[in-house]
């Protein structure tokens, strides 16, 4: 496995007090430290699910093992980051965004989305030193498009894209172990159609109010209310729901087009922790109960904006039957999308007390995707 570095080495590179061999570690708590009680990490991440593997060694059984105090703590540390990370954060997001833009001026119709997979993770590796990406990437094309997490093990990228239609592409690098999270879409052609500006405009729009409101101090659960208020108001202006937009908002239509929450922490996972901490809890209603966090933003916080657009048949049908939703909706004008799949613009963001700071640095315009994609830029 090669040259083993002293412990010396390591206190150095990680600026700890001791570093030592781990078949040290029980000599050294009890007859160094005389410890009676030591810390480990257990705990659930309440938005991924995930569940930290408890430290462990030979002879912790001689201690009194609390595994409850540090979780909490550490989570909260983390939901703030530092400066050292924040620079690790906007590495990683310039990497991926100068891959997706790469990716923008290279895919064709014809290609399959593996490829478009592959073309992202060649990028963020050989101009980045990106070894990783930090998810599953999402490379949707037409109606896979409206499949939130398209790319997994039973759908796996690999569908033939054809002219004229649209991609949505969600992928991230990983670097140090802190991940980014982008989302663009758009035609796989370089041109976007009438339809597909509508759709794009209407997410971009949604997005951009959310942007401009962001800061510390800002709840998050209104900010998705706020995208949601843009969506109806956009569905609605170009005919695909009827009646006041605050009815709508009060029969949750929005959530039929964005069944999603709105964005969600980042940093070490993906998905990062402290979105539901004792004392902050779940808003059970549609759409804002899949939200990843109910918090009130702060400064220093790390969060992904991603609002889209969708057109769900296992949504819509029951929706279209329901007296008090179809009275918003136009069913012959949504019908005509059926088979468009679903847009979704996401940027990582880094909460400021006065606004924001987007580390995501991809063109968003319609004309600045297809002039990227001509090659004008």
């Amino acid at each position: 496995m090669g040259e083993i570095q002293s412990p010396s080495y390591f206190k150095e590179k990680y600026q700890v007090d001791d570093a030592l061999y781990v078949d040290e570690i029980e000599d050294y708590l009890k007859n160094v430290l005389k410890a009676k009680t030591i810390y480990t990490m257990k705990g659930v991440n309440s938005d991924s699910g995930n569940t930290y593997k408890e430290a462990t060694f030979k002879g912790i059984e001689n201690f009194v093992v609390d595994n409850t105090a540090l979780f909490p703590l550490l989570r909260e540390c983390r939901v703030i980051k530092s400066e050292e990370e924040l620079a690790v954060l906007r590495y990683v997001n310039k990497v991926s965004s100068r891959a997706h833009m790469e990716v923008m001026r290279k895919v064709k119709p014809g290609m399959m989305e593996y490829q478009i997979e592959a073309l992202f993770q060649y990028e963020v590796y050989h101009n980045g030193g990106c070894r990783h990406c930090s998810y599953t990437c999402i490379c949707a094309a037409g109606h896979n498009s409206a499949t939130l997490h398209y790319g997994h093990a039973a759908a796996p990228n690999n569908r033939q894209i054809k002219d004229g239609e649209i991609v949505l592409l969600d992928m991230g690098a990983e670097y140090l172990c802190y991940g980014s999270d982008i989302t663009r879409s758009y035609p796989i052609n370089g041109k976007f159609t009438e339809d597909q500006k509508i759709i794009y405009e209407s997410v971009l729009a949604a997005q951009d109010a959310v942007l401009n409101k962001m800061k510390a101090g800002v709840s998050w659960p209104d900010m998705h209310i706020l995208a949601n208020r843009v969506i109806c108001e956009q569905l609605k202006k170009h005919g695909f729901l009827k009646g006041e937009v605050d009815e709508m908002l009060k029969h949750h239509i929005g959530a039929l087009f964005m069944p999603h929450g709105l964005g969600h922490f980042l940093g070490i996972d993906t998905h990062d922790v402290g979105g539901y901490p004792e004392g902050v809890e779940r808003i059970m209603e549609p759409g804002l109960k899949s939200l990843r966090t109910a918090r009130v933003l702060e400064e220093g916080m790390v969060i992904t904006v991603e609002p889209g657009i969708y057109f769900i048949s296992a949504i819509l049908d029951p929706a279209l039957k329901d007296d008090e939703k179809s009275k918003f909706l136009v069913a012959d004008r949504i019908n005509q999308f059926r088979n468009f799949g679903g847009v979704r613009l996401e940027d990582d963001v880094i909460v400021l007390k006065d606004g924001i700071e987007n580390m995501t640095q991809i063109p968003r315009s319609v004309k600045e995707i297809e002039d990227l994609m001509a090659g004008k830029q």
